[in-house]
């Protein structure tokens, strides 16, 4: 069964992202064609990328890193759940994903994010690392606005529509996923 981790991209205390990714996740369970799994990388308590080689050697000297690779590579694609800080994703976020490198390899990825504009600029900016990583991304994307799909900018009420763009991007990532598959090892 295709295997996709929804990847909460803030560690920031106070954060919206649990609540934006556990409203991914409840409604992803409810799928028949793919196996999700939240993935907080909070829980992971990376410090500053602390490698002395490149990711791209795969020669993980760190107990944090072997761990995180373990974790990531055990997936067949990603959604990635962002704030937009400063018209980019969370410093916390790029550092997780700068771990590593073949574990991202030939896989796909998805974006919800959020923000005051609805944290397009932060994807735009992922869409780029992933191209990179050898990430094939896909075109839907849920973009939550701190004004329209939040109440107060604090509870997260999102429009209707945007929970039939999210199953568009269920459909994307898993059939992306599955595409991909061949060219992993």
């Amino acid at each position: 069964m295709t295997k996709i981790a929804i990847i909460i991209g803030s560690t920031r205390p106070g954060r919206k992202g649990g609540e934006v990714a556990d409203l991914v996740f409840n409604l992803a369970r409810k799928r028949n064609d793919a196996v999700f799994h939240l993935v907080d990388i909070a829980d992971y308590k990376l410090p500053l990328l602390d490698e002395p080689k490149a990711a791209v050697f795969g020669q993980y000297s760190k107990p944090h890193t072997q761990k995180w690779a373990k974790t990531i590579e055990g997936f067949d694609g990603f959604i990635f759940v962002t704030p937009e800080y400063n018209h980019a994703p969370t410093g916390a976020l790029k550092n997780a994903i700068d771990y590593l490198y073949e574990e991202w390899n030939h896989k796909a990825a998805g974006f919800v994010s959020y923000g005051g504009n609805g944290g397009v600029r932060a994807v735009e900016n992922l869409r780029l690392i992933m191209g990179a990583l050898m990430v094939a991304d896909v075109k839907s994307q849920v973009s939550l606005s701190l004004f329209t799909d939040f109440e107060n900018f604090n509870e997260l009420k999102p429009a209707s529509y945007q929970m039939k763009v999210l199953q568009d991007l269920f459909d994307e990532v898993i059939n992306w996923s599955n595409a991909l598959k061949p060219l992993r090892p």
